[in-house]
């Protein structure tokens, strides 16, 4: 099977996607902006053609570089794994004729607003929502939804560019934050905690499952940089509290007709118990999810989705012997990193249950947490049980401190 990835190298976990296509046995062919000798051995050594384009956003250079290089070749299947090349994917689907999401069904996975209007026609709870072009437009919407409340992209990814405004300077500034926004989101603000729903589906069904904590929400953390933030994904997901955000989930892949792959969505529930949904993402997890995800359940899931490209099908296991915590480090300081305080100590603790540890070198310089979910390193922790992951995910994130200057 030929099949086109756009992106294989970026960003940081589409190697190991490329490479699961590989090994799945897909003759991968890659699309891309990255220069032949920029791309990540991991996704180069897994690649049997590589189409190089100036500009990834050009459909039509794309689609003439594309045929130009290979010919009368048959393409089987198109894939993208990064949010922005979603519609990309569509319009090469249908010019090329090969299965998957077409661009009417992509909209609704990367416009913020219509996704939520699709959604609630279809029974779906969604935070009270509004899209605006105009500062006119925010606050006639804010006016209507109330404070506070959210505004975002309309086709953003993850938490970029999401502020949340409590009143009429916090508004002003939002507006003057988000200049470079040409549409926007309003929403209602969902106070409660924040999870996700993250599904790999085969024809419709999904065949792998998982539930993840957002500790705190990224809203919170994004803007704190003293914060520590973690994903705790979870090994028990017939917990009675998260039953109503994965019934949720389900109806919205109903609801949306997603076929085969992955999608992460996330949902609130509410201090009142009442389970609201977020988004979807016609995508694998950012912020290293799908590697904790692995760590959890002792998969491969880089893998596994190859598999479910290439045959139709996923025979992994899915029991879950592990809790997983992931926490994201961000130094204190500026400049080059000095020490990694208290790290020994809790390597002697808890040795035995970090599955991974990625910090940036001492005398490296420290990385802009603002830009970089991982900040300047990351660790993965899991035990069995839920309370003893949670403990020693805090005594990384709080005895853990990355020093620079």
């Amino acid at each position: 099977m030929n099949v086109l990835m756009l992106s294989p190298g970026f960003p940081e976990d589409m190697p190991y996607f490329t490479r699961g296509l590989a090994q799945a046995g897909a003759r991968v062919v890659g699309v891309g902006d990255q220069h032949p000798d920029q791309l990540p051995p991991l996704a180069r050594d897994a690649l049997a053609d590589y189409v190089h384009v100036g500009e990834l956003w050009n459909e039509s250079a794309v689609l003439a570089a594309l045929r130009h290089r290979l010919g009368g070749q048959h393409i089987d299947r198109v894939e993208t794994l990064w949010e922005p090349a979603m519609h990309l994917a569509a319009r090469l689907r249908e010019q090329l004729g090969a299965p998957g999401l077409d661009v009417e069904r992509t909209r609704a996975f990367r416009d913020k607003v219509h996704m939520k209007h699709v959604l609630r026609e279809h029974g779906v709870r969604v935070p009270h929502h509004a899209r605006a072009t105009t500062a006119a437009d925010v606050r006639a919407a804010v006016e209507r939804i109330g404070f506070p409340a959210i505004v975002k992209p309309v086709a953003g990814a993850g938490s970029a560019d999401t502020l949340r405004v409590d009143d009429g300077a916090g508004l002003d500034a939002a507006l003057a934050a988000l200049r470079h926004v040409p549409e926007v989101a309003v929403e209602e603000y969902v106070d409660g905690e924040e999870f996700t729903f993250d599904t790999l589906s085969v024809g419709g069904r999904p065949v792998f499952e998982n539930v993840a904590w957002y500790r705190p929400k990224p809203l919170v953390a994004r803007h704190e940089a003293w914060i520590s933030p973690q994903a705790i994904v979870f090994r028990d997901l017939e917990r009675p509290d998260l039953q109503k955000g994965r019934a949720l989930g389900r109806q919205v892949l109903e609801a949306l007709g997603f076929d085969s792959g992955f999608t992460h969505m996330e949902w609130f529930l509410t201090p009142q118990g009442e389970a609201v949904f977020g988004e979807i993402g016609g995508r694998s997890p950012g912020g290293r999810l799908t590697h904790g995800m692995n760590h959890a359940c002792a998969i491969d899931l880089f893998a596994g989705w190859g598999e479910v490209v290439q045959h139709g099908r996923f025979s992994q296991s899915t029991d879950r012997p592990f809790n997983a915590a992931m926490i994201f480090k961000r130094a204190q300081g500026e400049g080059r990193i000095q020490h990694h305080w208290g790290l020994r100590e809790l390597l002697e603790a808890y040795g035995a249950h970090v599955a991974h540890l990625d910090l940036v070198p001492v005398g490296q310089p420290r990385r802009d947490w603002t830009q970089v979910v991982t900040g300047d390193g990351w660790i993965v922790v899991r035990h069995p049980d839920l309370d003893t992951t949670i403990e020693i995910a805090d005594r990384f994130a709080a005895d853990l401190r990355i020093l620079a200057g």
